[in-house]
């Protein structure tokens, strides 16, 4: 109960300073200092701060996170964004919602090589929200799609979340791979057939069809986008077939981004040093933001506040549903104050037993737990990619949540489903590892 009373307490202060303008940062390092303040053993909060702000920034993971935001920066300002919407439009114009699924099929691409949630809402936000206002669309509708397929970053393999959980359930890191494309593939589904229903139940709010073209004219159209699916595919068959790691196809496909803009003449030192500005500025927000969430999570640690809550869950003797049920609602409080790595981190020692015990297998609860961790990443008052798309949209946060909500729903809706049909996970490993 006193843990539960120093949780409320924390979570009350965080919402607090958030709601007073607080820096998103500052406001997560001082829940994080305050949370200290109730460790005993005379721990050192600032001691804590200075190794765990650097220990989360020294990463060489996280390099290719301002990499691919500068790619996107540097696509930004060459034709790219049109020629993106250009391309897809005439294929998509039949469908309800037309160019808004735009998002939903470019953050699972640029998901598919990124590995990161954060790299993939602001590279795709960088690329979609202007051309998307532009065009007439509707603001809430963009950043919602934007919030919930930013996601995908961690869905679609390869995935740095992934291979944490990998790492400490002492499972097959390619058999997790694996096991998240088809369920990547159903969050994308459930992403398109909201954006589509909402259309259809808001036609005065969804621009009128583009004229109808023929079949040669469509691909004529579809052409502009070679150079970035070229780009894309490169990146990808690099980390696919292992010439290169994450943070090197990172760097591949900055280079690829000055080509294609040295190629149609956009690259001049003007659009190159705005280029590089306008990353390090959301690259500096991003990395803040994380370092202040790596210490809150830490200082959650220390309190004993995530031990206690998968504790008491394990005491209650769930059966196999209502354990899932359990855990989902678990994880989605622990997510309103922690990081989806630290989620994992904190809590798998005490939870694989549980759910082994329950008969689910790990590569299964692997996927169940990265579709958690998106719902964290959409889920306020510390969604990582309602962060992102403030910064970048200049809305305020309770416009960004309210437009994410109904996606995070849509989570909620794909974890029902992959519980009641796990071999919608499961098929693919078993097909690539038979015994």
């Amino acid at each position: 109960m006193e843990l539960l009373s120093i949780a409320a307490v924390l979570l009350g202060f965080l919402a607090a300073l958030l709601g007073a303008g607080v820096w998103i940062a500052v406001a997560l390092m001082a829940t994080g200092w305050a949370g200290m303040q109730f460790v005993g053993g005379g721990i050192p909060a600032g001691s804590v701060l200075a190794t765990t702000v650097w220990g989360s920034s020294a990463s060489w993971s996280l390099a290719a996170l301002p990499l691919f935001i500068w790619m996107g920066e540097i696509l930004f300002r060459t034709r790219l964004s049109e020629e993106m919407f250009r391309g897809f439009a005439p294929w998509l114009n039949w469908l309800p919602g037309r160019l808004m699924h735009v998002n939903v099929l470019a953050c699972g691409v640029f998901g598919s090589v990124s590995g990161s949630s954060a790299a993939t809402c602001a590279t795709v936000a960088k690329i979609a929200l202007p051309e998307l206002k532009k065009r007439g669309y509707d603001e809430d509708l963009s950043l919602g799609s934007l919030a919930g397929a930013g996601t995908l970053g961690i869905l679609i393999p390869p995935s740095i979340t992934m291979v944490v959980y990998a790492v400490q359930a002492n499972v097959s890191i390619i058999q997790v791979f694996l096991a998240g494309f088809l369920p990547g593939l159903l969050v994308m589904v459930l992403y398109s057939g909201y954006i589509a229903i909402w259309s259809l139940a808001n036609p005065k709010r969804t621009p009128p069809a583009d004229p109808p073209m023929s079949l040669r004219k469509k691909i004529a159209e579809s052409l502009n986008l070679l150079p970035c699916l070229l780009l894309i595919a490169f990146v990808f068959l690099s980390l696919l077939m292992g010439w290169a790691t994450a943070t090197e196809c990172a760097a591949w496909g900055v280079l690829g981004s000055l080509a294609i803009a040295w190629w149609q003449g956009a690259l001049s030192w003007e659009a190159f040093w705005a280029s590089v500005m306008g990353a390090t500025r959301v690259n500096c927000m991003i990395l803040l933001i994380l370092a202040g969430a790596s210490y809150m999570g830490t200082s959650m640690a220390y309190t004993g506040i995530p031990l206690a809550l998968a504790t008491w869950v394990n005491s209650l003797q769930l059966s196999s549903y209502s354990l899932i049920a359990a855990l989902t609602v678990m994880y989605i409080v622990l997510g309103t104050a922690l990081d989806g790595i630290s989620m994992i981190v904190l809590t798998t020692a005490i939870v694989i037993p549980m759910v082994k015990h329950a008969g689910f297998d790990l590569v299964w609860f692997g996927i169940f737990l990265v579709l958690v961790v998106e719902m964290a990443e959409v889920s306020p008052p510390v969604g990582f990619n309602l962060f992102v798309l403030q910064t970048m949209s200049g809305k305020d946060s309770n416009t960004v949540a309210k437009a994410a909500l109904p996606f995070f729903f849509l989570l909620v809706l794909a974890v029902a489903i992959i519980t009641v049909f796990p071999d919608i996970v499961m098929v693919l490993p078993r097909m690539a590892f038979p015994g």
